[in-house]
């Protein structure tokens, strides 16, 4: 094939870090809270507005709990298991490799004994109307970072119930409505679909998570930064932004930046509208391709995010899975090489192929002009190979 003209005007589609909203530029970063204490008057009154425009932004509930925790969006969710599983039994979901990790952590680690497990593979679901949410904790990814499987909605989660749904929506938050009445505990990181730094997560809590973190204490110890209560009473400051480790001020400058770019442009409704579009993006070019398809099937299915896609050309799928994987790096540096779509494989433990972020951040020109590249490169190596 012949060399595409045209190069992205923001060859960042890698699905986290992701792309800095379309404009960014360091020098708008507000720098006068560097250099101080977090706990400071002015600092602290930053961190206290991500936290009030993320949940502003994303509609949730006025009795929820939000705060800022150490460590991203798996600092965040393993807190959230460490501090309530294990008041009653647990059912785990997992169809990628963050929810084989929060498989592994509840079967190795906290070895919680009246436990379910459902798994599927990469592109797959597990059966969602198998799950008991009325009588135990439920713990699920909502949106399959490294498989581009998504539930489609919360229906499957009953509204009145005895246990906790711990929601990982890491890929999800800022890109897809979440029923939150159907949520007890949510987290996520500003590193995915607000395109902001890495280190920080967010977590929320329900009345109904709230209740369990005061009346149930667990039976492992807890590490400083995983504390959520004193004695039996929350940590009412955490949501109120005093963080429990020291976080960086400027990566708090950038988020507000994001969120404040997002309530510009419409808020979550304009936030979702283009993740969507994204993919509708996406969708064309796979359905005129003779050599790519989406890796999960289900279109109800399918992240609007992370956007995970495999070939489906014979050749290719005559070799073995060593070779399939050199094939796909091979695309992958033809793509690095001409700066036009960085971070475009899939994740180590998915199947060969790629995978493409769709959240806000990116711009549906830059997605078209993406794919006459993966056309190219596809080609190109197809060529190679064959000679």
């Amino acid at each position: 094939m012949t060399e595409p003209r045209s190069k992205p005007q923001n060859p960042n589609f890698s699905s986290g870090p992701t792309a800095k909203r379309p404009g960014w530029s360091l020098d708008q970063l507000s720098t006068e809270n560097l250099g101080r204490s977090h706990r400071a008057k002015g600092p602290k009154s930053s961190l206290k507005m991500v936290i009030d425009l993320s949940k502003r932004l994303l509609r949730i509930p006025a009795d929820y709990r939000l705060g800022i925790v150490p460590a991203s969006d798996t600092g965040a969710f393993e807190m959230a298991m460490w501090n309530v599983l294990g008041a009653r039994g647990v059912d785990v979901l997992s169809w990628e490799s963050f929810g084989a990790g929060w498989k592994t952590d509840v079967e190795k680690q906290l070895k919680i004994k009246d436990v379910r497990y459902f798994e599927a593979p990469y592109g797959e679901l597990p059966n969602l109307l198998d799950v008991d949410s009325v009588n135990r904790d439920v713990v699920f990814t909502w949106n399959g970072t490294t498989s581009g499987a998504k539930v489609p909605n919360g229906d499957w989660i009953a509204e009145h119930r005895s246990g906790l749904t711990l929601c990982d929506a890491t890929s999800a938050t800022f890109a897809m409505e979440l029923p939150w009445e159907k949520l007890d505990i949510v987290t996520w990181s500003w590193q995915k679909v607000m395109g902001g730094e890495g280190a920080h997560g967010m977590i929320a809590l329900s009345p109904r998570a709230v209740q369990r973190l005061e009346t149930y204490t667990p039976q492992w110890p807890l590490p400083k930064i995983f504390r959520l209560t004193k004695g039996s009473a929350l940590m009412e400051d955490i949501f109120e932004g005093a963080t429990i480790n020291t976080p960086s001020m400027l990566a708090v400058e950038d988020q507000l930046d994001a969120l404040r770019w997002a309530e510009r442009i419409g808020g979550l409704d304009a936030l979702i509208e283009r993740s969507q579009k994204n993919l509708a993006t996406i969708r064309n070019w796979v359905s005129d391709s003779s050599w790519v398809d989406f890796l999960t099937e289900n279109p109800e299915h399918q992240s609007s995010t992370a956007i995970c896609l495999k070939v489906s050309h014979p050749q290719f799928l005559a070799l073995d899975i060593e070779a399939q994987r050199q094939f796909i790096k091979s695309m992958t540096t033809e793509l690095d090489a001409k700066e036009v779509g960085f971070d475009v494989g899939a994740y180590r433990d998915a199947p060969p192929g790629l995978r493409l972020w769709g959240g806000a951040t990116v711009e549906v020109s830059d997605l078209q002009t993406l794919t006459a590249w993966l056309d190219w490169s596809f080609h190109k190596v197809l060529e190679n190979h064959l000679a």
